[in-house]
């Protein structure tokens, strides 16, 4: 049984008041459409269709690497003439899912069931009790609790809006049977379009039982219509990963105030303090503790790291027992050794810092080699750019660089070597010396401060 998928993507969104299609809007940092392929690929289908419509060309772009078949809905005349537009993609298959990009919490598991029972009949959908129905179309069973047909609540009467049971839009279907009764269907309606729901009462005629299933949770089948949604669905999603983080053995200090907004590898005994964001790929060993407000993205940081308040970590390596923080950032390439130290307003970009070494305060370090036991003093800088070209500084072992010091790259300090205070250094420094580079100090006797007139 060769399965397609359809998702259907060609909304405005007219009520998120955004030039942003409503399906690129993020959702944990990935748009919603992103979310819905991501479960479809779950099931591993034979094909993906995705329906677009309003602003085509930058959903599109924005999930280029996505494989799936694009096809346009230029007029949106309903969710029965989107699926319409899609079946000629799917003519080689035997099923089709039919899902929403606007959708995004609907589970693999919830879909493999649906999907499950297509095997014994020619259609089947997705439905849910629901406290308050309201903006759902009704589910109507007959006398022996079959399904005979859906009603839109715009077209519902009012013993219709009692009903808790609601149709949540997910359906699995014969392909040629849905052919057929899409071709059937008309716009005789409230909204002048054509339903995908109106095959539920052609089958019913036809004598077609239609089966039902219904998800694991309401939640999943919640979907996007204005910002208030969007951002309730967040909440819901980010509860969802921090308590799958606390049954593998992560420590939240509030689950309410953490955001992932990618994929986090965490090992047992990670704590990870309030607003902390992590974004991308990161990887976080065993004892790793984050302090609060702190952003971490595409990163991997070693055991029993310690990363304070207020850090900004982006595309960088830590190694173990490392303390960086509070307020430090670290930019992409930076890679730090085990034991290293690196302290309140440090910015470290595309350098490596050796075993131990320790850059406390105050201090930018760009392009540059740090070997191990190194201390760099408050307000060092390298002075890597000159305004068209990148140069390395290279710093050796156990060197100590004084505070205040400029090193003009490109420039190697040398093993053992220490860097008086104050200095600006723009040629090598020899091995075990002792390297200055200041103007001489100078006392004007008899100079009196100028004050102002009165």
């Amino acid at each position: 049984m060769k399965t397609g998928v359809v998702i259907l993507a060609a909304g405005q969104g007219r009520r998120m008041r955004s030039r942003r299609p409503k399906v690129l809007h993020p959702l944990a940092g990935r748009p919603l459409l992103a979310h819905v392929l991501a479960a479809a690929r779950a099931l591993d289908p034979a094909r993906v269709v995705v329906v677009y419509g309003h602003g085509g060309e930058e959903v599109r772009a924005a999930l280029a690497d996505e494989d799936c078949v694009w096809v346009e809905q230029p007029e949106q005349r309903g969710t029965g003439h989107a699926v319409l537009q899609a079946l000629p993609a799917l003519s080689d298959l035997d099923v089709v899912l039919v899902l929403y990009g606007d959708v995004p919490l609907i589970r693999p598991e919830t879909l493999g069931r649906l999907v499950a029972l297509a095997r014994t009949t020619p259609l089947a959908v997705l439905t849910a009790e629901l406290d308050d129905p309201s903006g759902y179309g009704r589910i109507l069973r007959g006398a022996a609790g079959r399904l005979v047909r859906i009603v839109e609540e715009r077209d519902a009467t009012p013993a219709d809006r009692a009903l808790r049971e609601v149709n949540t839009g997910f359906l699995v279907a014969d392909r040629a049977r849905l052919v057929s009764w899409l071709d059937q269907i008309d716009a005789d309606n409230a909204q002048g379009e054509y339903y995908l729901t109106d095959i539920i009462e052609l089958a019913t005629r036809a004598g077609v039982t239609v089966a039902t299933t219904q998800p694991g949770s309401p939640e999943e089948i919640l979907g996007v219509n204005d910002r208030i949604q969007l951002a309730a669905l967040e909440r819901i999603h980010q509860r969802q990963q921090a308590e799958a983080l606390m049954r593998s053995g992560v420590t939240l200090a509030d689950p309410a105030r953490f955001d992932l907004r990618g994929r986090l590898e965490a090992e047992p005994d990670v704590f990870i303090d309030v607003n902390v964001v992590i974004a991308g790929e990161v990887r976080l060993a065993a004892g790793v503790r984050v302090g609060p407000n702190c952003v971490l993205k595409d990163c991997i940081i070693g055991p029993d790291t310690e990363i304070l308040s207020h850090c900004v970590i982006e595309s960088a390596e830590i190694g173990a027992n490392a303390r960086i923080g509070p307020f430090a950032r670290l930019r992409p390439e930076t890679r730090l050794a085990d034991d290293t130290q690196i302290g309140n307003f440090v910015e470290i970009k595309k350098t490596q810092v050796g075993r131990g070494s320790k850059v406390n305060h105050l201090t930018y370090l760009g392009d540059a080699e740090v070997g191990a036991g190194v201390n760099v003093g408050a307000g060092t800088i390298t002075c890597n750019y000159d305004g068209v070209n990148k140069f390395k500084t290279r710093i050796g072992d156990g060197a100590f660089i004084g505070s205040n010091t400029a090193l003009v790259a490109p420039v190697e300090v040398g093993s053992g070597a220490t860097i008086g205070a104050g200095s600006v250094i723009t040629r090598d420094a020899p091995a075990d010396q002792l390297t200055l580079a200041r103007a001489r100090q100078v006392t004007v006797p008899g100079w009196k401060r100028p004050v102002k007139g009165r």
